[in-house]
């Protein structure tokens, strides 16, 4: 399925599944939905099962949003008490729209949780209370991790919850990563279960010795973590230049604070030296990176911030980026840190949903089923990809999943023959929300004179606003080139700790 018609399916309001291989464009399309959904004012709660996961899409984890927390299961009662806090319930029975991303990593019992606290907090009987739903997620890619030792894992779909819902299965066809056709064939192997002689031939001739101290210039993936710090140390002790540190700056919530903290693959502590591999880790294609280029650190400009080269040759001067959470269009947990990350090495789990130059690797000690997938399906060219080693298991999938995925790709032809795009799409907006229309009505009176009214700042915004603060401009001259009211732009310069 093509992403338009998908788009069009999410408009009409329906529960959806979307999938596809990686690289097909999922999180691009769940950002264009979640565009359209904050452009026509339906509050959509973005979250994801991990906290990785989460900060690529700018949302939290399911498991913070929806109060169960780490508990596999919550009693009537236990649902009772938390709906207590004005907080939570308000939360869950005001969101429109609810997504999560990843859903290959929720367990089954998971699904069904959320299922019930949403019920009751909403007050309605309809699955997940009446909202619409979006999973998006490729079930090939890493597992649920198993409970109390029990060795079966059940899959998100194999929930009730799941088969309550009428999902409609978009399962996105086309490719913006991979760009040869070698690596679509083994990754197209490895999905289908045909891996032959000649996929691990193919995959052979990318065995390499061990990296050498001069191969400093890919980025290396490993399955353990201590693999992962060990290198980074190394490399970074290696460079005699003057170390400039990075502390993460945090407003909001604490314990929100903390969540966002975990899933945010920017350290809190940052240590940089001029001759650093770096990576960034989030996505920002007005200044020209995307979560998981590389790059070297040059020099550092007068303000000391790095100067990073990438391998076009382009350099770039990198600015603090915010990572947020949002209730009811409010900021209730920020961070400010460098989108950058050391990068001589990372693990495969923190490498999900990243798109790398290039990769040197090893999966001799992959130990779970999608390991390899997900690694190997990091880097757009089989050119750009070492191996270092392989085991048998990196080039597995679940049995179950190779079963179910054929399952969801005939769902999804079902879907796009019976689906005609609308002429206007519109969301079906759940009757669980008091009218906001008095308020729309004022919003959008404001923005006939200050356009960008009532509108997020992007990081783009912020930079801009501070280089014209520091230039001279005055308040009035900000309003007009930003298109805000007076009290938004000094509201604004205050949070940045530019006014005090």
């Amino acid at each position: 399925m093509k992403q338009k018609t998908a788009f069009d399916i999410l408009k009409a309001g329906h529960n959806v599944f979307l999938t596809g291989a990686a690289g097909s464009g999922k999180t691009y399309l769940l950002n264009e939905y979640i565009d359209y959904l904050k452009e026509n004012r339906i509050k959509v709660a973005i979250t994801a099962s991990t906290g990785i996961a989460a900060t690529h899409i700018g949302g939290r984890t399911i498991h913070s949003w929806s109060g169960m927390g780490i508990k596999d299961d919550l009693s009537p009662s236990d649902i009772g008490q938390m709906l207590k806090k004005p907080i939570i319930r308000d939360r869950l029975a005001k969101t429109d729209v609810l997504i999560i991303d990843e859903i290959s990593m929720i367990h089954a019992h998971q699904l069904d949780l959320i299922n019930k606290i949403l019920r009751l907090a909403r007050g309605s009987w309809e699955p997940f209370g009446g909202m619409q739903v979006i999973f998006s997620g490729d079930f090939f890619q890493l597992p649920p991790i198993g409970r109390n030792n029990d060795s079966e894992v059940k899959f998100a779909f194999d929930s009730p919850s799941w088969q309550e819902l009428n999902i409609k299965t978009c399962y996105l066809t086309e490719q913006y990563r991979q760009e040869d056709d070698d690596i679509v064939q083994i990754l197209s192997d490895i999905r289908n279960q045909t891996v032959c002689d000649e996929t691990r031939n193919a995959l052979q001739e990318l065995i390499d010795d061990p990296f050498s101290d001069d191969n400093t210039e890919t980025t290396k993936l490993f399955t353990h973590n201590i693999d992962v710090d060990m290198i980074n140390n190394r490399e970074l002790n290696k460079l005699t230049t003057e170390a400039f540190a990075y502390q993460m700056a945090t407003d909001g919530h604490e314990m929100v604070i903390e969540a966002l903290q975990k899933g945010c693959l920017a350290p809190e502590k940052l240590i940089l030296k001029e001759g650093a591999l770096v990576m960034f880790v989030r996505n920002n294609f007005e200044e020209g990176y995307v979560n998981g280029t590389v790059g070297r650190i040059i020099d550092f400009s007068e303000d000391k911030f790095p100067i990073v080269e990438l391998s076009d040759g382009e350099e770039i001067v990198v600015f603090p980026e915010k990572w947020s959470i949002e209730e009811e269009g409010e900021t209730i947990a920020e961070l400010t840190q460098l989108p950058l990350r050391l990068a001589w090495a990372i693990t495969v789990h923190k490498s999900q949903g990243m798109t790398l130059d290039s990769a040197e690797m090893d999966l001799s000690r992959a130990f779970e089923y999608g390991m390899g997938y997900v690694a190997l399906s990091r880097v757009k060219t089989l050119g750009n990809m070492k191996l270092l080693g392989i085991n048998d298991i990196a080039l597995q999938v679940h049995p179950d999943i190779y079963k179910k995925d054929k399952e969801f790709q005939k769902m999804s032809k079902r879907v796009e023959k019976k689906t005609k795009s609308p002429k206007k799409s519109k969301i079906v907006k759940r009757d669980v929300t008091p009218p906001q229309s008095k308020k729309i009505q004022s919003i959008k009176k404001v923005q006939k004179k200050y356009k960008n009214a009532y509108t997020p700042w992007s990081s783009s915004d912020d930079r801009k606003l501070l280089k014209y603060h520091k230039e001279g401009k005055s308040t009035k001259e900000l309003v007009i080139i930003f298109k805000r009211q007076k009290g938004a732009i000094k509201s604004r310069l205050k949070k940045l700790i530019i006014v005090k």
